[in-house]
């Protein structure tokens, strides 16, 4: 399964078990986005789990506090930062302090969903 799912801030494409986004240049990743995560996890995984991964290949803030929010969603199980840019991996690393899940960064799209799968299956 990919559905593509387009909304102000960002592009989701969502996958049978994970889900990967690529937010809009420029924007505030603020913790209000939040409610797009859970729509798409209840009508996509509902009883199943998957894993988030965001494909940063632009450049917009984050605000930690999301991590919060995200952390209660129960069947999301691992969560996952694409990005070549060393900056953004670096703040990865203030973001993974916020998220009480397995978080890892990569710069390869591809290793990020070996591993995602990884704990989505375990």
């Amino acid at each position: 399964m990919k559905t593509l799912l387009k909304y102000d801030f960002c592009e989701i494409e969502v996958y049978n078990d994970y889900i990967i986004a690529i937010m809009n240049e420029g924007i505030s990743l603020t913790p209000d986005k939040n409610d797009v995560l859970l729509g798409i996890s209840s009508k996509y995984f509902k009883n199943k789990d998957f894993g988030y991964i965001t494909h940063r290949i632009n450049s917009y803030s984050v605000d930690p506090r999301i991590y919060t929010e995200t952390s209660k969603i129960e069947n999301l199980v691992s969560f996952a930062v694409v990005s070549n840019n060393k900056l953004a991996l670096s703040n990865a690393q203030i973001e993974k302090l916020f998220y009480k899940k397995p978080f890892k960064q990569f710069i390869n799209l591809e290793d990020a969903i070996s591993w995602i799968k990884k704990h989505v299956i375990n």
